[in-house]
């Protein structure tokens, strides 16, 4: 087992299809695609690549810390009790554990994400 692991941006194998919770939802009907791409220390280190398409959801992290880098598209975050924050290709960004906002992607997204529960 290789010690290192490069993500691909445009994996050629199926995603895994989802949408929101229902009563995470907002506005509009985005649909996720996620390629997952690794697992570590029993699936609570998970990375790969996730897109959506626009939409509004409420995001609550509770004990998950969140590592994004958009690729590709455009997301507006809104911290709960906080301004808006608006994340393009390039970006990076940390949702810390206690994170609840609002996301909404306003064009379609595609980042890499690494996710420690």
């Amino acid at each position: 087992m290789s010690l290192l692991k490069t993500i691909d941006p445009n994996p050629s194998f199926a995603p895994q299809e989802s949408g929101p919770l229902p009563e995470r939802l907002i506005s509009g009907d985005p649909a996720y695609k996620t390629w997952a791409q690794d697992a570590a220390r029993g699936e609570t280190i998970k990375t790969g690549v996730w897109e959506a398409t626009p939409g509004e959801t409420r995001s609550i992290k509770g004990e998950t810390f969140e590592f994004c880098h958009i690729l590709s598209g455009v997301v507006e975050l809104t911290p709960e009790g906080g301004e808006p924050v608006v994340y393009k290709a390039g970006d990076s960004f940390v949702m810390k554990p206690g994170y609840v906002g609002v996301w909404k992607t306003i064009e379609t997204v595609r980042k890499i994400y690494l996710t420690v529960s």
